[in-house]
């Protein structure tokens, strides 16, 4: 097997070869994220899948590269060793080109790895599974010499992570409930006809008639008298008066303020085209989010937002990637032609001369904070401080209350006018100049060449 950073096409040989009838000469490496169903023509793929693919192939084409920084190269492959410790490929069953691709360009590393970086206490088991499973299965098919293949010694294992037992579980949890059933049938009390009569007869006596008929007569002069030895007369309780139920506290609306619009630095690791609308790109963007958010998901060891934004024709795909934005991440999440977009890239565009129509055809100019700002990191009005929604509430129409005063200066910095928003306009609020967007370290958000510009 060459190596894979000698050539670009190197991976489209390796595909070709491999799968002649599916993968043509003029097939380029912009048709790579598209090749799945070619390949497999028996499996389906959602448009999530496509997207996830997509970002596997970027993953692969790093972790190839000889000059990444080390750390980082570690990183990406202890979050791909956990992605795969729940998977057998990359989307968890079905096969991709991303399989493909990871393998090609991981196997050399591998079959030069240490048997502790294979199998060692904090080795890439999983990986190197991964490895051996698209190399033989046949569900893959591929046609790889056994001098090429990564040679995997099942008798050389440094290191076995303990199996969950699923029998031992069962009995564990089995074990728990008895003791737990036992813990409450000791606090219950004894039924109705269980117990001993305390005359010492056995269960079920009644005696004879003449009992019957006196214990029959007892009963009716004790409720005449209203004595009864054995279920003694109960006290009237004196009914409390009853207190009037505490009124429930209606939370108090947050004052309408610019602050409520949870605007955060993000940084777009990737950006591709959404496959199925011409005119939106999809972004995977990490926005600072701790594990477990909802509307996010994992990448390269980061919590990201997918992100669908309508720039495809008005910003090139490559100035896209890699960069920093401004994003605002309180939107109700909203589903784009088959893709949930999680929040919203903030840009600007020239404001329409009164009686001039939108024709979408630019020109657009992304948000820009400081170079050193960190992914996550809150993006304010000056004078505007205070805590953002958690999700805006789209009836209350905040953002499309606020968003007209969004606006550039004269020095291309980002800001927010009163102009634009009447309801902040009264005696207390009027301000006549314009706040500026800054980072919450103080630097200051700008656009390239827009003044006086409409952002959104």
């Amino acid at each position: 097997m060459s190596d894979p950073s000698t050539s670009p096409n190197a991976l489209l040989e390796f595909l070709k070869s491999n799968y002649p009838s599916a993968v043509s000469s003029s097939t380029s490496e912009a048709d790579l994220p598209s090749l799945s169903h070619r390949l497999f023509p028996s499996s389906s793929y959602t448009d999530n899948e496509k997207i996830e693919t997509s970002q596997w192939l970027t993953t692969s084409s790093r972790l190839a590269t000889p000059n990444e920084d080390e750390a980082k190269h570690a990183e990406r492959l202890g979050s791909l060793n956990i992605h795969l410790s729940t998977r057998t490929t990359l989307l968890g069953s079905k096969p991709s080109v991303a399989d493909l691709a990871l393998y090609y360009r991981l196997a050399p590393a591998v079959k030069l790895w240490s048997a502790e970086e294979r199998t060692g206490e904090h080795g890439h088991h999983h990986i190197v599974r991964f490895i051996d499973f698209v190399q033989n299965a046949p569900l893959f098919g591929l046609s790889v010499k056994e001098e090429d293949k990564v040679a995997i010694d099942l008798n050389n294992i440094k290191f076995v992570h303990k199996p969950v037992d699923a029998k031992e579980e069962k009995e564990r949890k089995r074990k728990e409930k008895a003791a737990a059933t036992a813990a409450d049938d000791s606090q219950t009390t004894i039924p109705v006809g269980k117990g001993k009569r305390e005359d010492g007869a056995k269960p079920g006596w009644v005696g004879t008639t003449a009992d019957i008929a006196h214990n029959a007569e007892e009963k009716v002069q004790s409720a005449a008298t209203g004595d009864n030895p054995q279920h003694p007369k109960k006290e009237k309780k004196e009914k409390k008066e009853k207190q009037p139920k505490p009124q429930k506290q209606v939370a108090k609306e947050a004052p309408l303020s610019p602050c409520l619009i949870d605007l955060r630095v993000g940084h777009i690791l990737k950006a591709i085209h959404h496959p199925n609308a011409d005119s939106l790109y999809v972004s995977t963007v990490a926005c600072g989010d701790p594990p477990g958010t909802e509307n996010t998901s994992e990448y390269e060891g980061q919590v990201v937002r997918t992100v669908c934004s309508g720039l495809n024709g008005l910003v090139p795909l490559e100035e896209m990637q890699g960069r920093k934005i401004v994003a605002v991440c309180n939107l109700k999440p909203v589903t784009m032609r088959g893709i949930k977009s999680a929040a919203m890239v903030l840009a600007a565009s020239p404001r329409l001369k009164e009686g001039e129509e939108d024709n979408h055809k630019g020109p657009v100019e992304l948000v820009t904070p400081p170079a050193d700002a960190k992914a996550g990191e809150r993006v304010l009005f000056e004078g505007w401080a205070g805590e953002p929604e958690v999700v805006l509430n789209p009836k209350k129409k905040v953002w499309e209350t606020l968003q007209p005063g969004f606006t550039t200066t004269e020095g291309l910095e980002v800001g927010f006018n009163l102009g634009g928003v009447p309801q902040l306009q009264d005696g207390e609020n009027d301000r006549e100049t314009t706040a500026k967007l800054v980072t919450s370290s103080g630097g200051t958000c700008t656009v390239k060449s827009l003044t006086n510009a409409v952002v959104r």
